[in-house]
């Protein structure tokens, strides 16, 4: 069985020209999402997920344009992972994309490469920039909830025995687990 699904992202947008591509590719059945950004997981669409339950294995999921089902490569390969488990064929007609045939399949394992290859630069950038940062003296993570002088203030008080940790914690406004640590570092 061949399913089309069919989106557009806002509600003064047309669906016919998809509707009709799917339905001359021979669609038996046609599903839309009206109003849904392509930045909303597809799973979360309404129309992409009675699709999803009118699939089976060796059924086909036909949309117009690659990005009817999903903005970003990674979540284009989640959904053809997606697809491959369950044993669903993927087809993308103006994208020339169809896992029924091998170059269809091969396409689909470039994309997937590509993707990873984009994954792994992205960490290695965020890697590279976090280590630069810390060598240019850059503290990284959240900021500290108190102060030198409030650490200071608050060591006085508690040794001066002026004030407990638990009241000094309630004046400061923060945990008295916040004192605690603070205390000890600066031993």
């Amino acid at each position: 069985m061949k399913i089309g699904y069919a989106r557009v992202s806002t509600d003064e947008q047309n669906l016919d020209l998809q509707i009709e591509a799917l339905a001359e590719a021979g669609c038996d059945r046609i599903v839309t999402d009206q109003a849904q950004s392509g930045a909303t997981m597809a799973e979360t669409r309404t129309g992409f997920s009675e699709a999803m339950e009118l699939l089976g294995e060796g059924d086909t999921l036909v949309v117009w344009k690659l990005d009817r089902v999903g903005r970003s490569i990674a979540d284009l390969i989640h959904l053809l992972k997606l697809f491959g488990d369950r044993g669903i064929e993927f087809r993308s007609l103006t994208d020339g994309i169809d896992t029924t045939t091998a170059g269809g399949r091969l396409v689909f394992h470039i994309m997937g490469a590509l993707a990873e290859f984009e994954r792994d630069l992205i960490r290695e950038r965020t890697t590279a920039g976090l280590q630069a940062a810390k060598k240019r003296g850059k503290r990284l993570g959240r900021p500290p909830a108190l102060t030198p002088t409030q650490i200071a203030h608050a060591k006085r008080a508690i040794e001066t025995r002026h004030e407990t940790v638990s009241g000094m914690a309630e004046i400061l406004g923060v945990n008295r687990s916040t004192i605690q640590r603070a205390l000890a570092a600066t031993t």
